[in-house]
Parts: C-alpha cells; sequence; structure tokens
C-alpha cells in the first residue's frame, strides 16, 4: 500500500502553487515552499477549515480548480517509481493507493502516467467516509484484494501521518523520502524501516 504524492510522484511544485494561489486570492500570506513541505499531511477536508473558516468549501474549490489546471503539464514520477511498481507487479504483489488527494485527481494522475494497471484500488480523499489517518480508507483499498489490514500490509509513505496511519490499522510502517527520522519525529507512530527513495525500496523487495 503507497501514499502517492511525493511517494510515487513529485507533486509539491503543483501543491505549493495551487495553495498560494487559494491564498492571494482570500488575500491571506502566502507560504514558502517549506512551509508547504512542512504543514501538508491531511486532507482538504480536515485541513481547509482551520485556514478558511466558513469559506473552506469554496476556498477548496478555487484551489482543485487550480490543481487541474496546472497538474497534468507538471507531474513527475518518483525516481525508480515506475520500476518498483512494475517489478512488484511481476512478482504478483497486490499493490493499493492510499492517499489524501482528491480521488478523482489521484486516479487521473495514476492513468496519465500509465500506471492504473498496477493497483487493484486507487483511494483517495472523500472516497471513504474518514480520510487518513483514519484506517477507513485502508480498508477499502484492500477491499477488492480480499485483504485485512495487518502486519503483512506494508504502508509506504513519506509523512508522519502515513506512519499514524498504518500503525492505527496495524500495518506495517514504511518510511520512504531521502532524509532519515529525526530524533524527535515519529515518537507516538515510528516507522519499522526508512528507504531513501524508491530505488533503494526496489532493490529491497528484490532480495526478500
Amino acid at each position: 500500500m503507497f501514499d502517492w504524492d511525493n511517494t510515487l510522484v513529485d507533486t509539491w511544485p503543483i501543491i505549493h502553487d495551487a495553495l498560494n494561489h487559494t491564498f492571494r486570492a482570500w488575500g491571506l500570506r502566502e507560504w514558502t515552499l517549506e512551509e508547504t513541505h512542512a504543514k501538508v499531511r491531511k486532507s482538504l477536508r480536515d485541513s481547509f477549515p482551520g485556514l478558511f473558516g466558513d469559506d473552506w468549501e469554496k476556498a477548496g474549490e478555487v484551489f482543485y480548480g487550480r490543481y487541474g489546471a496546472i497538474h497534468a503539464e507538471k507531474l513527475q514520477p518518483a525516481a525508480g517509481a515506475a520500476a518498483l511498481l512494475q517489478g512488484l507487479t511481476d512478482a504478483g504483489v497486490y499493490l493499493c493507493v492510499v492517499s489524501n488527494k482528491k480521488g478523482s485527481f489521484l486516479r487521473k494522475e495514476a492513468q496519465a502516467l500509465g500506471w492504473t494497471g498496477h493497483f487493484g484500488a486507487l483511494v483517495g480523499a472523500m472516497d471513504a467516509p474518514r480520510d487518513k489517518p483514519a484506517r477507513d480508507p485502508i480498508d477499502m483499498a484492500l477491499h477488492p484484494g480480499g485483504m485485512a489490514a495487518g502486519e503483512g500490509i506494508w504502508f509506504v509513505g513519506d509523512a508522519d501521518v502515513d506512519m499514524e496511519c498504518a500503525h492505527g490499522a496495524g500495518c506495517y510502517p514504511v518510511l520512504i523520502r531521502p532524509q532519515p527520522p529525526g530524533l524527535d519525529e515519529f515518537v507516538d507512530f515510528p516507522p519499522a524501516l526508512h528507504f531513501t527513495d524508491c530505488d533503494s525500496l526496489c532493490k529491497f523487495t528484490q532480495t526478500l
């Protein structure tokens, strides 16, 4: 089970652009890219009320309008992601995605990359009753494979919300990002393994 944004695809520049476009429309201070990296974790329906108050749904429409206008041309797969997915597919591993990106955008991006066939399910924000870190999308993503959450299910993601989601469902938490976990990070929901990128994860899975 994979997270999507900045795990299998590099979408920070797209998210950052769409967020600041929305902030400008509301006369709010724009974020630096570093702030976007640090603050973007939860789904829009869980994060926008705190940013835009009662206007959060309208702000969401503006954000998605901008995101939809630019994401296809700027979407880039993470280095090594295509080989990782192909290798796991060839090995007969059930693959799925649980993302806090709106489900319709998630599935459009997977289709644009030619990756849809790798996954038994692509579950995004608003697809399940609750979004990540709740376990609802995990159960939804595993259902088509006839599987249940547990230690035999790896959840691979780049953020604390992914590790929290994995722990909450009893799955095996795997962190993938260039930086190793900091001493004060992931105190409550530590990763079991850390990989710097998709290439290193791919090489590891080939040894199993």
